[in-house]
């Protein structure tokens, strides 16, 4: 008897593969088989090869439900001590982020937090915010450092990032943000710490290959452009990528700074420029966008949409999960809050959580239904893409797999 050339396969499924020219890529009563990790066929049933019993060791129905690729979401900060809530009540009571921010809040309020906690406890209270996005069907998730603004701090960080991939078996890419915020004891001595960070804590953490991409945050309140610049070049010496916190707060043009290095994004965005724009579309840059922090700072002023739209700039969507602008723990309903808050269509919105967000990371092999791709995929209690949008909270997943295997949400 032959052995089956796939290791599963699952029929009766609404596929939305985001490859192929149909909307969503949608293929109605698809089936798609994986095998050693990776995805072996799709297409719709009536095209399989050979009956289903004798192609796969495991076949399934789902029953006409919606089948995505795996979730990416590629900006968060996950990695914090204690929390700000007690800043959500100041903003509500009329301060602005930049006050809190200049009083002693924001940043450095979480940077005393984290370098206060140790490895053990970074890594228990990020857990179930890891489990919370899993759960949610995200299967490769960004984690962001700078909230140590010193070495050791910044290692430890980083250290418990790749922890959680581990113990989730999930993808974790890990992006060093050195440049986040200045820490008290660098206040008067801006030159030193920057210097610290390209000569020192970049070229180390980078050694010991706990960096994946290089951020900054490029903002009056952040760090100028040629200082930004100054890190950009240090990290494509080590041949790293970059990626920046750009035109959150005001325009300092860093869209087109982190594309003249060919980064992989920019992120925020609510006050580029149509320069950017096309900087951004010369180089590839992906726009990822972050509903939640919008929301949370009850900003008024939208990211340029319809530029991004006309330049075919990717836009990509996040949750930006952090303590103080987006404590958001949700990746889908990021997506539903792009849609409501920045118009964009059901089928972006997704694509902003797939492949797109897949392409901020550098990641070619996910975030489509295509053969030879990672089998990272979600099967949804919904039947058509638009619903992973429509509906505000709950749960939705059915099963989450990373790599083939079925992982505990």
């Amino acid at each position: 008897m032959n052995e089956p050339r796939w290791d599963r396969l699952l029929l009766n499924a609404t596929l939305a593969t985001f490859a192929g020219d149909s909307p969503c890529g949608l293929i109605e009563h698809g089936a798609i088989a994986l095998h050693h990790g990776r995805i072996a066929w799709v297409g719709r049933m009536e095209e399989l090869p050979d009956a289903p019993g004798t192609l796969a060791a495991t076949v399934e129905s789902v029953d006409g439900s919606l089948v995505t690729p795996g979730l990416v979401d590629c900006h968060t900060h996950l990695v914090f001590g204690g929390d700000r809530a007690r800043e959500f009540d100041l903003r509500l009571n009329g301060a602005s982020y930049e006050q809190i921010a200049r009083a002693g809040g924001g940043i450095v309020s979480t940077v005393n937090a984290t370098r206060a906690a140790s490895d053990e406890q970074l890594f228990a209270q990020a857990l179930p915010r890891a489990r919370a996005l899993l759960a949610d069907g995200v299967t490769t998730l960004e984690i962001k450092s700078g909230y140590g603004l010193d070495l050791e701090s910044e290692r430890r960080m980083l250290r418990v990032a790749r922890r959680l991939g581990r113990e989730l078996g999930i993808s974790v890419r890990t992006s060093f943000l050195g440049l986040h915020a200045l820490p008290p004891e660098y206040r008067d001595r801006r030159a030193d710490y920057v210097g610290l960070v390209c000569d020192g804590m970049l070229p180390a953490l980078a050694g010991e290959g706990l960096v994946d991409a290089v951020d900054a945050f490029c903002e009056h309140i952040g760090f100028s452009r040629a200082e930004t610049r100054r890190v950009f070049e240090r990290a494509q010496q080590l041949g790293l990528p970059v990626k920046l916190h750009a035109e959150q707060l005001s325009d300092l043009d860093g869209a087109a700074l982190v594309a003249e290095f060919g980064g992989l994004s920019a992120d925020h965005l609510e006050h580029l420029s149509e320069s950017g724009v096309e900087a951004m579309a010369r180089a590839g840059t992906v726009a990822v966008l972050l509903p939640g922090a919008f929301y949370a700072l009850r900003e008024t002023k939208l990211p340029p949409i319809a530029l991004l739209r006309e330049h075919h700039v990717p836009m990509a969507i996040a949750t930006d999960c952090n303590p103080g602008t987006s404590p958001l723990l949700s990746l889908r309903l990021a997506a539903g809050m792009a849609c409501t808050l920045f118009r964009l269509t059901p089928e972006e919105a997704l694509r902003g959580i797939t492949v797109d967000a897949a392409r901020a990371l550098g990641l070619y092999d996910r975030g489509t239904l295509a053969v030879g791709q990672r089998a990272d995929l979600v099967v949804w209690q919904a039947k058509q893409p638009a619903e992973l949008c429509y509906w505000i909270g709950g749960s939705l997943v059915h099963e989450v797999c990373v790599g083939g295997e079925s992982v505990t949400t």
